[in-house]
């Protein structure tokens, strides 16, 4: 965390549409235009849109509006683990 209370360092911020790749491998479909909610705060928008950090164990995607981290997604060996309580919905694409 910097002085500023800040806990994301923006330097390794990106665009959810930095993660096209990873995201089509895990939700075998294109992810960057679906639509998707935020749990805290209710800001509406493209997964696309989303903040996304990629220089950790797994890549982390955060709402645009107040910041709190909406989906993760982890690889562990064969398995890839995805998290999206921060997610009110994620719509996958027909």
């Amino acid at each position: 965390m910097n002085e500023n209370g800040d806990d994301m360092d923006r330097a390794m911020m990106l665009d959810g549409n930095a993660v096209a790749g990873t995201l089509q491998e895990v939700f075998s479909a294109e992810m960057t235009d679906a639509p998707t909610q935020c749990a805290s705060c209710g800001q509406k928008g493209m997964i696309g849109s989303l903040l996304a950090f990629v220089r950790a164990p797994g890549i982390v995607l955060r709402c645009p509006a107040c910041e709190a981290v909406m989906i993760r997604i982890a690889r562990a060996g064969r398995r890839t683990y995805v998290d999206t309580r921060g997610a009110v919905y994620v719509v996958m694409p027909a």
